[in-house]
């Protein structure tokens, strides 16, 4: 069974960096965050480890670990949402008492999908891959984006629907700030390897491809224990994006990912837009996507709303979900399913 946390109004969240935290500079950003989720009802607490940076990581891993178990434990603290995402999430998992996890929300992406995952594969509690804490800073947010309330928000046994973006953005452009925080400028178009209309239903796992592949062989990536302990007879849809990999370290991830049997009993994979994507040697992306829906004979989905190009929909872990891809457009129906 899947058990899912619940979003109530004028919660409590939780800011801790269990990867990267913010550096001096970016302090008055990180302020800006936290007053623009206490205009809209939140209120917000802070954990030490959000204000230092250091050698690519918040602070040791035992602090990391030690302050998000507190926050996870914490009655007073609702959700948990990380500023961002970084590097070396990784460290902290032998030091996480996955024992001692309560059901509330952890949102994010990047390298935050590793602890989001390991969460999900070691309790079977649902944890949701979406936006990061820093891109809610804007005035607004976009319709993709701000529908993360409303699918953290759902009831158990209850559904929620969403659509892909009709624009995503390009290029991040700091020194250029936007009410909404992105620039979105470019058509949304979600693509597919067959030919035709896609329909695919299963239950979701995913990720950061750069940092997620780094869970197998280890306690906390086994997926095959876990589908079979909590939901047997559905498949898994898997929804993955690229942060920095070249195509043919992405295929080498996908081949071990793979022979790991991460992919049996999977009806579809959903990969999100990327700008990393560099072919070697004429060897591009599209190239990688058509070798994996051979191999496994199942579709597969591109450019979708995940990952480092916003805006993206937030996928909850463990979920049961309808996606129907037709004429470039995207519909994800996530039922919150045991």
């Amino acid at each position: 069974m899947i058990k899912y946390p619940f979003l109530k109004k004028g919660a409590t969240i939780g800011v801790t960096a269990p990867s990267s935290g913010v550096k001096a500079e970016l302090h008055p950003m990180l302020k800006q965050t936290c007053e623009s989720m206490e205009r809209k009802g939140y209120k917000v607490v802070c954990g030490e480890t959000v204000w230092t940076q250091e050698k690519a990581k918040s602070a040791s891993a035992k602090k990391r670990a030690n302050e998000f178990m507190e926050m996870m434990q914490n009655e007073n603290i609702d959700i948990i949402i990380p500023p961002w995402g970084g590097e070396l999430l990784i460290e902290i998992l032998e030091e996480i008492d996955f024992e001692k996890i309560n059901k509330k929300w952890v949102l994010g992406y990047s390298d935050t999908s590793v602890l989001l995952l390991a969460i999900t594969l070691n309790t079977g509690i649902a944890t949701a891959h979406g936006t990061n804490l820093v891109d809610l800073r804007g005035e607004y947010s976009d319709e993709t984006t701000a529908m993360w309330e409303t699918v953290l928000s759902t009831e158990t046994e209850a559904s929620v629907i969403q659509y892909s973006s009709s624009k995503y953005q390009k290029k991040w452009q700091h020194d250029n700030p936007s009410p909404c925080v992105f620039h979105l400028t470019e058509d949304t178009y979600w693509k597919t390897i067959s030919t035709g209309n896609v329909k695919i239903k299963g239950r979701l796992l995913g990720g950061c491809i750069d940092v997620i592949r780094h869970l197998i062989g280890t306690p906390y990536g086994r997926v095959q224990e876990f589908r079979k302990k909590h939901f047997d007879s559905d498949p898994l849809i898997w929804y993955l994006e690229n942060c920095e990999l070249t195509t043919t370290d992405l295929r080498r991830s996908l081949v071990q990912m793979k022979l790991a049997g991460w992919f049996d009993h999977c009806s579809g994979i959903l990969f999100g837009r990327s700008a990393a994507n560099h072919p070697v040697d004429d060897y591009t992306v599209e190239d990688v996507y058509k070798e994996l829906a051979d191999e496994l004979q199942i579709p597969i989905v591109y450019d979708i709303d995940c990952g480092h190009v916003p805006p993206q929909i937030t996928f909850i872990h463990g979920a049961f979900a309808e996606v129907e891809v037709e004429n470039g457009k995207g519909v994800v129906i996530q039922h919150f399913k045991p």
